[in-house]
């Protein structure tokens, strides 16, 4: 429990500063284009910061809800690695190729909201 709401006030601090970082410093550096993949990348992890807190509260419940609380939270984790961490490297390298990695992020995610709806369908039993 401890450790996915490390991750997730972590991970939600991260987006904050990316967010301010891509609205006043890449604005005038980089192409419109890749600031919105970059703005994107900023969206999605804060998204999935906040469900690693949900994460934790559930992992917290313990009994049957845990083991896909737990699972779902890794899946968030390499999720928000993968889809916004190739969608920052691409807005600050420019290699476009990068992007191939991003829809393996968008797999991890959804694993991750199918295991939370698990752990969900256990509470209470």
């Amino acid at each position: 429990m401890r450790l996915f709401t490390i991750l997730g006030a972590l991970s939600a601090g991260i987006a904050v500063a990316a967010g301010a970082f891509g609205a006043h410093a890449l604005r005038a550096r980089v192409e419109p284009r890749l600031l919105e993949v970059f703005e994107t990348g900023a969206r999605y992890q804060m998204y999935h910061a906040l469900a690693l807190l949900a994460v934790a509260w559930l992992v917290g419940q313990g009994g049957r809800v845990a083991g896909p609380a737990a699972w779902a939270g890794w899946c968030f984790v390499a999720g928000t690695l993968l889809f916004s961490g190739s969608l920052y490297a691409m807005t600050f390298t420019g290699i476009r190729a990068l992007g191939a990695i991003t829809p393996l992020g968008g797999v991890a995610f959804l694993a991750g909201w199918l295991l939370l709806a698990v752990a969900g369908s256990r509470l209470g039993r």
